[in-house]
């Protein structure tokens, strides 16, 4: 792979990890810097592998030269100076010189202490995810503006406004204590929940999924089950869940995005190996008492992982969203579950409750009603139809409908 090609790939991987230990080293409150020292690398990286071709070890290149822009910058910065250096004198010889630490053990202990000081509960829920695509995931402002469908500007706005908060309430890069784990583990699971089911539930960018964001949250959560202090029950439940969705992933859309709904995709193409790794994880969330969404979620993903379309797979189903309803009610899980209850029970049974929903700024209610109407009534599955093809917002969705109208109309 030749500059032009890997650079953006060592970006997304290696830019966020530099980032994290930097800020372990010098502070939260020098977020800036630690980016744009980061950022000053991967310049002179394109500068210099432009003219003399990519190094043998590219990311051992990257930390070299990350190393030594760090060391520069403690060794002539005034705080390092004035503060920084007079503690150290106290233990260390003269000839001090300050050690950046870029091992893989200190770049994961540095990415898992930064994951909870940005999903800090002071910041809105927003601003973690946002935060976390920027900081522990590379992302760009342009990339985090199309997932939450705004300008650049906002984003902006809102990452700066959040590191402001995070600097007034003095936030350390620190992992909790064990007593305030269960707490604060609250809050980094629902950002990387929120982070999943914006690449699953996509339309940003046009698509309908984003494997992107959707890997980004994967690899934030196993982060976590790979950690003795914060490998909890509901870590492991939100990993399986994750892992289910995942593994339908090439099933749910065709070769030109559109979405492939679940009782027309191709089980062959089901990825058997991430649902085995599901079972494993939700057995192991199954330890202890506790139940979370987390839990319940996983186990209709499970569910939907098997093949057989058998009375008791609906069955299931249907019990875990009416649990799951009790425990945190949604109208989306709420709507949802009508299509579980219409394969459990009865289409008109469904229509019934669906239509109790009244969902109707939301084109997967009138696409889901559209569906049930299917075998009933013709003319109110195409009205339901036409009104989610007014509502949806990708063009990939808006022709997936466009078809089941065109096929009713024959």
């Amino acid at each position: 792979m030749q500059s032009p090609e890997i650079l953006p790939h060592l970006f997304r991987n290696e830019y966020a990890k530099i980032v994290s230990v930097l800020c372990k080293h010098i502070g939260f409150e020098r977020l800036e810097i630690a980016e744009e020292i980061a950022s000053e690398t991967f310049l002179t990286a394109t500068e210099t592998w432009g003219v003399k071709g990519n190094p043998q070890n590219p990311t051992a290149w990257l930390y070299a030269v990350a190393k030594n822009k760090a060391k520069n910058y403690l060794q002539r910065n005034s705080v390092f100076q004035n503060k920084i250096l007079p503690e150290l004198t106290k233990s260390q010889s003269e000839s001090f010189e300050p050690e950046i630490d870029l091992s893989p053990e200190n770049i994961y202990d540095s990415q898992l202490r930064m994951m909870f000081t940005i999903c800090h509960p002071s910041i809105s829920p927003e601003a973690q995810v946002g935060l976390s695509l920027r900081i522990l995931c590379g992302f760009g402002i342009e990339e985090i503006s199309d997932a939450f469908l705004t300008n650049k500007e906002t984003i902006n706005k809102r990452l700066f406004r959040a590191k402001e908060k995070l600097r007034e309430e003095k936030i350390r890069i620190e992992l909790p204590e064990s007593e305030e784990i269960e707490g604060r583990l609250g809050s980094v699971l629902s950002t990387i929940y929120l982070l999943f089911n914006e690449g699953y539930h996509s339309i940003s960018q046009n698509k309908t999924l984003r494997k992107d964001l959707c890997l980004e949250a994967i690899r934030l959560c196993s982060m976590l089950v790979e950690n003795t202090v914060t490998d909890k029950p509901q870590v492991y439940a939100l990993l399986a869940l994750m892992c289910f969705h995942t593994s339908r992933f090439e099933a749910r859309q065709d070769e030109k995005g559109e979405q492939i709904l679940y009782q027309d995709q191709d089980t062959n193409l089901w990825n058997y190996d991430l649902i085995a790794k599901g079972e494993i994880f939700l057995n192991k969330a199954a330890s202890g008492t506790m139940l979370t969404k987390y839990h319940l979620e996983a186990g209709i993903a499970y569910w939907h992982t098997q093949k057989e379309d058998t009375k008791e797979k609906w069955e299931n189903i249907l019990q875990l969203y009416n649990r799951l309803l009790q425990l945190q009610y949604s109208p989306i899980a709420a709507l949802n579950r009508t299509y579980a209850l219409s394969k459990a029970n009865s289409k008109e049974e469904a229509i019934i409750e669906a239509e109790k929903l009244n969902l109707t700024d939301n084109h997967f209610y009138f696409a889901l009603l559209g569906e049930l109407y299917l075998d009933i009534d013709r003319s109110k599955s195409e009205e339901n139809f036409r009104k989610a093809l007014s509502l949806a917002k990708t063009s990939h969705d808006k022709s997936s409908i466009q078809k089941k109208i065109d096929r009713l109309s024959k």
